[in-house]
């Protein structure tokens, strides 16, 4: 039985898929949205909401093994400086994947990934919406006699 037993193959071989996926996930730290097959963005996704928790948790060891699977500095640096910080009091899902339709060529289902929205944007929002009661009601014309 293969209970518990997640792979990711997609026809590569080891070495090729976890370096698609490294690079897919500094492509997701540089850009903020990425768009790629369905497939691949739910294993960019694992990937990713993983290395944004080492950037949270913010040591030096997080740090290496970030290094270790990215194998790009300057994008654990954005993702330890940028990207983590936004997301100090989320507790997991940094990520959301879109579904846009087939691809032309080949129906591949295809799906924009990117970072959800920080905890900060979220706030900022909801401060300068007005609330329920306080949006401006629709004046009725006057009434004329004809």
């Amino acid at each position: 039985m293969r209970h518990r037993k997640h792979t990711f193959k997609v026809g590569r071989t080891t070495a090729h898929r976890n370096a698609m996926l490294a690079n897919a996930v500094c492509s997701l730290i540089e850009h903020g949205r990425i768009t790629t097959t369905l497939v691949k963005a739910k294993e960019i996704r694992r990937l990713a909401d993983k290395m944004v928790t080492f950037g949270k948790e913010g040591t030096l060891h997080t740090r290496r093994l970030a290094v270790a699977k990215l194998h790009q500095k300057d994008k654990v640096k954005k993702l330890f400086d940028e990207v983590a910080p936004q997301f100090k009091n989320r507790a997991g899902g940094y990520t959301r994947i879109m579904k846009l339709g087939p691809r032309r060529g080949d129906a591949a289902e295809m799906a924009i990934l990117e970072f959800v929205e920080s905890d900060e944007i979220v706030a900022a929002r909801a401060a300068e919406a007005p609330k329920a009661e306080e949006a401006p009601k629709a004046e009725e014309a006057p009434k004329t006699e004809a």
